[in-house]
């Protein structure tokens, strides 16, 4: 498909900088299903009531990390300053990352980060890497002079929260950011940008929604910062996803099964929860244990087999996210409660409004 047949026009005034107060204040347009004109605009405390017995809503668990690392590279009497975004954890030791400038960078060189990135050695508050590995668009693999928990402390010491360009070019990260980039449900560590729809609950929505007879569920999918990435070429077949690792556990995927069987829907929270979800479905629409990467690209025309429901904020133009939600619901009725969206002053993409949509028939992959 053309990658064209995805842009739309948002004025720069719709970008969320800071998200709502509190968080399950946030606006939600309700979409329906099958292309029916009904737009329904309502907030997200509204959720409990549009959930059925024996619903499950999945949430992902990935914890942010402060991925955004600042460092130099030193090459004689010649000092450059490198820009590094930590995307994907390879090994104990070892990130695949996107640097700037990364051009001249090659392989075998060091950097380094943190307050002693100007000496010689790697001391206290200080973190070196290597460069291992150079890729295209900016990627390369580090590795770095500590591994496991030692190198997660060094990233911690000395690393600051990935905010998204689209906020981190209008203002600076801050101490709000710290707790506002991360969810309620974050748990295990590996993320380099937030779940963004798992923003908008708080202690009192999820005890509603417990209230009204669903439940939840947990699956883990660290996001990487290829989330962020552009779609540079002009057919969807020409892109590559970059992969995520994810998990879905035995005791989840055997509640999940469990609750279809009696009737109930699969309610992702955001995209990267439905991702490892269908990821983990099987050709019959039995979801399966998983542990491993995904890099699952999904575009209209894909059939869906383990998500019915799915909540998630308003995406970029041209993004694998708009294409993904396009699949879910139709691209015309995306178009439709997009345009309505910016028409009626939703706020877009990490810290503004959610919508939630149905899943389309003619999307319907199979179930059990």
């Amino acid at each position: 498909m053309l990658v064209s047949m995805f842009d739309f026009q948002l004025p720069e005034d719709r970008i969320a900088l800071r998200p709502a107060q509190p968080r399950d204040s946030a606006r939600m347009l309700v979409v329906s299903p099958d292309g029916g004109s009904l737009l329904t605009d309502s907030i997200v405390r509204d959720l409990p009531g549009l959930l059925r017995p024996n619903d499950i809503v999945v949430v992902n668990d990935t914890r942010v990390i402060p991925a955004r690392l600042s460092g130099v590279r030193v090459r004689g009497e010649a000092v450059a300053r490198i820009d590094v975004t930590l995307h994907k954890r390879e090994s104990e030791d070892r990130w695949r990352a996107f640097v700037r400038p990364a051009k001249k960078l090659k392989v075998g060189e060091r950097i380094r980060f943190g307050d002693a990135s100007e000496s010689s050695a790697c001391l206290l508050g200080a973190l070196d890497a290597e460069v291992a590995e150079k890729g295209e668009d900016g990627e390369v693999v580090l590795a770095f002079s500590f591994s496991g928990l030692a190198l997660d402390e060094a990233i911690a010491r000395v690393g600051h929260m990935p905010l998204p360009p689209y906020i981190a070019s209008k203002r600076a990260e801050d101490t709000h950011d710290e707790a506002d980039y991360q969810t309620l449900f974050a748990d295990k560590p590996g993320a380099v940008a937030a779940p963004t729809a798992g923003l908008h609950f708080t202690p009192d929505l999820v005890q509603r929604i417990e209230a009204s007879g669903a439940s939840f569920a947990k699956v883990t999918l660290h996001v990487g910062a290829g989330t962020f990435l552009s779609v540079k070429v002009e057919d969807t077949d020409a892109h590559r996803m970059h992969a995520e690792f994810g998990v879905v556990t035995p005791e989840t995927a055997a509640r999940l099964n469990a609750a279809r069987a009696q009737g109930g829907r699969i309610v992702a929270v955001g995209t990267t929860s439905l991702r490892i979800l269908e990821t983990a479905t099987d050709e019959h629409g039995v979801i399966q244990p998983v542990a491993k990467d995904t890099s699952i690209f999904i575009t209209p025309g894909y059939q869906f087999r383990g998500v019915d429901v799915l909540l998630t904020n308003f995406h970029l133009p041209k993004s694998t996210l708009f294409m993904l939600v396009s699949a879910f619901a139709g691209l015309d009725q995306m178009c439709v409660a997009y345009a309505h969206a910016i028409k009626t002053g939703y706020r877009f993409y990490s810290y503004g409004d959610a919508c939630l949509l149905s899943l389309a028939a003619s999307a319907k992959g199979a179930r059990p």
